[in-house]
């Protein structure tokens, strides 16, 4: 075969932001809702760092009615002055040059969340079109971008439609952008006013003082965000639905030539650590060095505090870091410049710097807190229930042993449970948990043994919400899900270890089945976080129905298809309905749910770690009337009436 010539004129150059176009996962990870709203945050983002940074105090988000969002804001305004070396105005720069901002230096951003310079741009790049309205010097500035495709078929992304011009005078500072994300790109979506609002306020909370108020054209939706007590009111909101161990949260602020740092905490009666950090905005779910050196500096504060003060005998060892940290609920907030995140999605910070900072300006600031003896009943509260969980501690340790020695007498834990795979292959081995005996032999007949194991689960699971660590693994069923996952759990947890790249609920579709789902999640979100956080979590849909006649079966999952399987099938139909898992035979089975090549799986992903903890703690702990309230407010107990009518009415 004659060898391709490779030449220059095979280089493909791609011009302005048509690479983003081209490429949009590189810039926003996806364009499923997730990169649809990206490119809404990347420009709320850049009003933030105004406003963080002391210029302006306020930020309006619309959702318009043909589908467009509107951002505005009271900072100094984008430049509007020429560019030396493009020749351009500055708000043309911003809009169509990646990499291109006022943030690659300190001289006017000290802390930006945008460090990439790519915000703007690729808003402007994967929208239809854009309208930039600027007031800045006494005088109110306009430029518009569109896309388009030319008569060639080539796409045109983050076209000017003319230059920035003068439109008229203003009395006030700020900018003010909307854009329409482009269908082509994200297809019908449509931005959603509670995911919006979710992330607005946090926003509110980590800026103290910041008012956002956000508007629904569609709905008449309304919200406004503003919190005096900053990261003290996030504290606060996070626990509303707990007891907490006294009333109003710590709070510390300080800063150092190369970050500021602000920290707040309280305590609950509950058995897990929540801690939430954020830098720059950004929130760290994976944590990080700031994460690192500030739990260093606590347990070493603590613990010097409780030797000084005869909590601690001389002959006792010093408590460990979990000990202090059960029940607490503690936002970390870093603003600082130079930031280098790991990964491409920001979540981890990676400056080495930033934990030696931490460390000292929290041993330094917890340090003065603790001496001032108007604390010293909170101190108490504390150090009192750090030694109870180190007892506890040593009690799970011991089940801990247990479960491994179990684990590792070949599975002892699992023998008669466990249908293993014969695959040792990781990343394509399952594991599916599954709700009762009788799904469980279907499951395991119907399977493909190969890669697929099944683990039947007899009883219910204890809720991890309620329970100390020590009691969770008396739970029979949790010591049979950690002895088949291999990863350890807590502080333990070793996502190296994992058997399995896909973790699968299959319960039945009733109340009880939805009730073992929330149980599981809320174990893996409490003890095994990093299976969620790394993908590797999914819940199984079987069907609900099967509609069928003579020389016709379709199976429906979920209510919505079953009016349409109907209309499809014509008359002398008949409908199956599945209230179990286990009256499927192994091959509906295998047909309908495990079949790789045929069924839905929904993986568990967890978007807002705190909005997360909030809904777990309504839903799984001990508040009954706040989960009324909720339950009351979000469920439509008429959905089956209602769909029933509607198939009798076909």
């Amino acid at each position: 075969m004659a060898e391709k010539k490779y030449e220059s004129k095979d280089i493909v150059v791609l011009e302005g932001l048509d690479a983003v176009r081209l490429r949009p996962g590189m810039y926003i990870g996806t364009t499923s809702s997730r990169g649809f709203h990206h490119i809404l945050w990347e420009i709320v983002d850049n009003s933030i760092d105004e406003i963080s940074n002391g210029y302006g105090d306020t930020i309006k988000i619309t959702l318009n009615k043909d589908g467009s969002a509107t951002v505005e804001d009271n900072g100094r305004g984008i430049p509007v002055d020429i560019h030396p070396t493009l020749k351009k105005s500055g708000v043309e720069v911003v809009y169509t040059t990646l990499h291109a901002g006022g943030k690659f230096n300190n001289e006017n951003y000290k802390f930006s969340g945008g460090l990439h310079g790519v915000g703007a741009s690729v808003t402007n790049a994967l929208s239809k079109w854009c309208k930039v309205t600027v007031n800045k010097n006494g005088k109110k500035y306009f430029m518009e971008f569109h896309s388009y495709e030319d008569e060639k078929g080539k796409m045109h992304s983050g076209v000017p439609v003319a230059p920035l011009r003068e439109i008229g005078t203003s009395t006030t500072t700020g900018t003010s952008v909307t854009f329409l994300p482009d269908p082509k790109v994200f297809g019908d979506q449509k931005f959603s006013f509670e995911a919006i609002s979710r992330r607005a306020r946090e926003l509110a909370f980590l800026n103290k003082g910041l008012k956002i108020e956000l508007y629904d054209e569609n709905t008449g939706e309304d919200e406004k965000f503003h919190y005096e007590g900053g990261i003290s009111d996030f504290a606060l909101y996070l626990v509303e639905n707990k007891n907490c161990l006294f009333k109003n949260p710590i709070y510390f602020s300080a800063e150092s030539k190369i970050l500021f740092l602000e920290v707040s905490f309280i305590y609950t009666d509950s058995y897990t650590e929540n801690t939430f950090s954020f830098v720059n905005n950004i929130p760290t779910t994976e944590g990080g060095m700031h994460e690192t050196g500030f739990k260093n500096a606590f347990t070493k504060a603590f613990n010097n505090y409780a030797r000084a003060n005869n909590f601690l005998k001389e002959k006792e060892p010093n408590l460990l870091g979990e000990d202090f940290r059960e029940g607490i609920t503690v936002i970390i907030n870093v603003k600082m410049n130079n930031v280098q995140f790991e990964g491409q999605t920001k979540t981890k910070l990676g400056n080495l710097e930033a934990k030696t900072e931490v460390e000292n300006l929290t041993l330094q600031e917890l340090s003065k807190i603790l001496d001032d003896k108007k604390n010293a009943t909170i101190a108490e509260i504390i150090i009192n229930k750090a030694k109870q969980a180190a007892k506890v501690r040593l009690a799970a340790k011991k089940a801990k042993e247990l479960t491994r020695a179990k684990a590792n007498a070949e599975n002892f834990n699992l023998v008669g449970k466990l249908a293993a795979s014969t695959s040792r292959n990781r990343e394509k081995n399952e594991l599916f948990i599954v709700e009762g005996d009788s799904a469980g032999g279907s499951a395991k007949q119907g399977r493909d043994r190969s890669f697929q194991a099944i683990l039947p689960l007899r009883g219910k699971p204890l809720n991890a919400e309620k329970k100390r660590v020590d009691q969770v693994l008396a739970n029979e069923e949790i010591r049979t899900i950690i002895s088949a996952l291999d990863t350890g759990f807590g502080e333990d947890f070793d996502l190296s270890s994992l058997r399995y790249n896909k973790v699968i609920i299959l319960s039945d579709a009733d109340q009880d089945g939805a009730h073992i789902r929330a149980i599981l999640l809320t174990f893996f979100f409490r003890y095994m976080r990093p299976l969620i956080t790394d993908g590797h979590v999914f819940i199984g849909l079987p069907p609900l129905y099967k509609v069928y006649k003579k020389d016709y079966e379709k199976y429906v999952y979920s209510d919505a298809e079953l009016a349409d399987a109907v209309k499809s099938v014509g008359k002398g139909y008949m409908i199956q309905r599945y209230k179990g898992l286990g009256e499927m035979n192994p091959e509906q089975l295998w047909e309908t749910t495990m079949d790789p090549e045929k069924r839905t799986l929904i993986q568990v992903t967890i978007e807002d770690a705190a909005e997360a903890e909030k809904l777990i703690t309504t839903l799984m702990g001990d508040a009954i009337e706040e989960r009324k309230i909720y339950i009351s407010e979000h469920a439509n107990f008429d959905k089956e009436d209602n769909f029933m009518k509607e198939y009798k009415n076909i």
